[in-house]
């Protein structure tokens, strides 16, 4: 079974015309879930990443999971508010409004090769913000890896035009 088939799709949520791309389905069957910990370590196993970061929340599934396998250290990106200590945080946009993200200010070596995660790619918002983090405290983003990328919501483009390379497992176009 592929791991795209695994994904249930829910009309209509969490409003009217969007199609929500559930992982959880995929995450519970112990076949799906190892075989995209092992698709995504494979694809990193021989690449110079000195550390994985992911963002909350879905993102720490298979963040924890990929560092554990590369032998990596993992760092979450938090929203706003949960993290203790020094901070460092970025604002950035959403469709309506803005959101916060944080990460400990000392969690990022200057110079580190970060392998950045996530469960789904869509509008790219959260990514970038992500990796601004990583790059105010002088990491360097080797890539970013997604199960799900919906090309048709833009984040690839916008991730790409800014020089990050992407790496997805699947995409769901406009199904």
């Amino acid at each position: 079974m592929s791991i795209k088939s695994m994904i249930r799709t829910i009309p209509h949520f969490p409003k009217q015309g969007i199609m929500f791309r559930d992982i959880t389905t995929l995450l519970q069957d112990a076949q799906g879930f190892r075989d995209v910990i092992d698709s995504i370590v494979q694809r990193y196993r021989n690449v110079e990443i000195d550390v994985v970061v992911a963002l909350e929340a879905r993102g720490f599934i298979l963040g924890g999971a990929v560092a554990h396998q590369l032998n990596k250290g993992f760092v979450p990106v938090r929203k706003k508010g949960k993290l203790p200590g020094k901070i460092e945080s970025h604002e950035y946009k959403l469709e309506y409004g803005t959101d916060r993200v944080e990460v400990h200010a000392d969690s990022i070596k200057k110079g580190a090769r970060v392998l950045l995660v996530d469960d789904l790619l869509a509008t790219g918002g959260t990514a970038i913000a992500g990796a601004t983090l990583v790059e105010k405290l002088g990491g360097q983003i080797v890539e970013m890896a997604f199960i799900v990328d919906l090309p048709n919501v833009g984040g690839r483009k916008k991730l790409e035009e800014r020089g990050y390379k992407i790496f997805a497992l699947c995409e769901f176009e406009w199904e």
